[in-house]
């Protein structure tokens, strides 16, 4: 929950950068992340700074959970098929399939998340109702594969952060064991 201001306070500091590289009149000049904080809460109400925060937790679910399960699934793999022993290589491989199943499922949630939380309100209606109404139009106008429109931006942050978070676990796991359980 403490996450989701931030990423509220992302979301109108990238729309203020649009408008301010636009320089148009709907430029709302934040002067810097206490006033954005001070001035959303005032004009569009505190609830707004927590927009976007159930999708936010259903994203680190799924993410947490391909990253998880694939990175374990594909170590045993690459070990299993002879080719690898359990060292860097077999860590940096697993991390790498890791990144790229997790990136693939991930994007459709991070997509519903994004549109909640950049959602407008039309006539006085939210554009969207909720994250199956987000998903139901999202794939009826734009198409199914849309879910995973901008895969390679996605991937590109996604797929270092994830090998290196494993590289890491097994190196200090390893120095651990070394340390504590050796002896």
């Amino acid at each position: 929950m403490g996450v989701s201001p931030i990423l509220s306070l992302e979301i109108k500091f990238c729309e203020w950068y649009e408008t301010y590289l636009r320089r148009n009149h709907q430029r709302r000049g934040y002067k810097n992340v206490f006033n954005a904080l001070i001035r959303i809460a005032r004009e569009e109400g505190v609830p707004t700074l927590c927009r976007g925060c159930i999708p936010t937790m259903a994203r680190a679910v799924v993410v947490s959970a391909a990253q998880l399960a694939s990175y374990s699934q594909s170590k045993q793999f690459l070990l299993d098929s002879g080719y690898f022993s359990d060292n860097i290589l077999c860590h940096f491989c697993a991390s790498m399939i890791s990144g790229l199943v997790t990136t693939a499922a991930s994007m459709p949630v991070d997509v519903v998340k994004a549109r909640i939380q950049n959602r407008r309100v039309i006539d006085g209606k939210p554009e969207y109702k909720n994250r199956p109404d987000v998903l139901g139009k999202v794939v009826r106008h734009e198409g199914f594969f849309s879910l995973w429109k901008g895969f390679t931006p996605y991937h590109a942050r996604l797929g270092p952060h994830t090998v290196r978070t494993f590289l890491f676990l097994e190196q200090v796991s390893k120095a651990c064991k070394r340390l504590f359980l050796s002896g």
